[in-house]
Order: C-alpha cells, then sequence, then structure tokens
C-alpha cells in the first residue's frame, strides 16, 4: 500500500466468498487516506461475479465512466438504461 499512486475504482460483493467486501472497504479507506483518488461500489445482493442485469449494467457503466476519466479518452458514458425506466421497473430483465 505504501507505494500506491494510481487512481483505483474498488468493486466488490457482500456475497463474495472469495474476497471478504470488508478487504475492499479497507482498500478504499487506505486510498483515502492517501489521498489517492478512487471511489468504492459495493453490490451487496451479488456474490463474486455480479450476474443480476441491472447489477450488471451499474459495473459496465461505473468501469467505462472510470477508464475514461483516468484515461483521458472522451466523455462520460451516458446510462445505458435511463434511471426513471428502472425506477418504473421498465428497461431490465430479471
Amino acid at each position: 500500500m505504501t507505494n500506491w499512486r494510481t487512481p483505483q475504482l474498488v468493486i466488490t460483493s457482500e456475497h463474495d466468498f472469495r474476497i471478504p467486501y470488508t478487504q475492499g472497504i479497507a482498500a478504499f479507506t487506505a486510498l483515502q487516506r492517501r489521498n489517492i483518488p478512487s471511489r468504492l461500489l459495493i453490490f451487496p445482493d451479488e456474490n463474486h461475479w455480479v450476474l443480476k442485469p441491472k447489477n450488471s449494467v451499474q459495473w459496465y457503466h461505473e468501469v467505462f465512466n472510470w477508464e475514461r476519466q483516468w484515461m483521458g479518452q472522451g466523455s462520460p458514458v451516458p446510462d445505458a438504461v435511463p434511471a426513471a425506466q428502472v425506477q418504473a421497473g421498465h428497461g431490465e430483465r430479471g
């Protein structure tokens, strides 16, 4: 951790039995304490793999936005499913 300098997107899931989500929170906390640009995304209802359609869309949205932000390749990705549709129960399967 002492050599960390790169901005990091930390993604973790509460039902992940391979990597306890508390390790993700600890990594994010360490990044924040060192003033390293970082973002934490926790999926409370996923395992090691993000499989639920709504969560998968969010995962891709977050990852692609992070890459664009820190690699300097264009503007943020627009929402794949408008938030109003998701809240109304439209635009997703499952």
